[in-house]
């Protein structure tokens, strides 16, 4: 009877989630595929010739192609600062002894509950002191250089549940603080780092406030203001389907790291969250 209970949750559970994900993922494509007439004609039916050439236009009009360069950019070189400079405070917030850690780290966690919409107003203002709005050299700071609360919980959980003999038996031989963290430390936190990694990159890709505040120059949007520049525009010009077509681009990245990354995500969150 279990059983057959737990076989009937899992189809339910595999029915909702393809009526939620899926059909709306294939909806989007296939809209993407038809001329602006057959959308507005039925919006269910299927396209009669496939129009790929949606995606050409989306491409060039819209600036899909520059956004996507300035996203890669903006995130990759976001995401490199921002795996460094977390892991160092892991280090140093787990695996060194120094006054006033305790409470910092207590300063640091308390902030997992502010809203950081709080901060945009300084964080403009520090912007245009040093003359970086509108740059995504600017962009790349505000999103590299703050240690996340939640990224700094996660790594320093997983770090904390290295046997601390590695540390001691390192220091016995004569190593340093900079050889421990970078022989011992950092190969065994790989998962924790490249989980961490994951949820960095979904939250830069898909940020909309910062960018949207700090950039004003069309040809600096990454795609999340990209998008909603071009969903502006359809208010003066009808062209869903490009619009679409564009959607669906910026999808798939998204898409492609879910589905390399899904088992090094559940991996990473569960061994932190146990261990630590």
């Amino acid at each position: 009877m279990r059983t057959r209970v737990t076989s009937w949750l899992w189809r339910m559970v595999l029915f909702v989630w393809a009526l939620t994900v899926l059909l709306p993922l294939f909806w989007i494509f296939y809209q993407s595929l038809k001329t602006n007439q057959e959308f507005f004609a039925d919006i269910w039916a299927f396209p009669e010739h496939l129009k790929w050439s949606n995606y050409e236009k989306a491409w060039t009009r819209l600036g899909i192609g520059q956004s996507v360069v300035n996203t890669l950019y903006y995130v990759g070189l976001s995401l490199l600062i921002s795996l460094f400079v977390s892991t160092v405070n892991a280090y140093a917030f787990t695996r060194i002894q120094w006054k006033l850690r305790s409470l910092l780290w207590s300063i640091i966690m308390i902030s997992l509950f502010l809203p950081g919409i709080n901060i945009l107003v300084s964080q403009y203002t520090l912007m245009r002191a040093l003359n970086l709005t509108d740059s995504l050299n600017g962009l790349v700071l505000l999103a590299g250089l703050p240690v996340g609360a939640f990224e700094l919980l996660l790594l320093g959980s997983f770090m904390r549940s290295l046997p601390k003999e590695l540390d001691e038996s390192a220091f016995i031989d004569g190593a340093t603080l900079f050889q421990v963290f970078r022989k011992i430390i950092l190969p065994l936190s790989m998962p924790g780092i490249v989980t961490i990694g994951i949820f960095k990159f979904v939250g830069l890709y898909n940020d909309f406030l910062g960018p949207f505040i700090l950039i004003s120059d069309p040809a600096k949007y990454p795609i999340s203001v990209n998008m909603y520049n071009a969903n502006a525009m359809m208010e003066f010009k009808a062209d869903w389907v490009t619009l679409l077509a564009g959607l669906v681009i910026t999808i798939i990245p998204t898409v492609i790291v879910y589905v390399l990354f899904q088992r090094r995500i559940i991996e990473g969150a569960t061994m932190g969250g146990v261990k630590g």
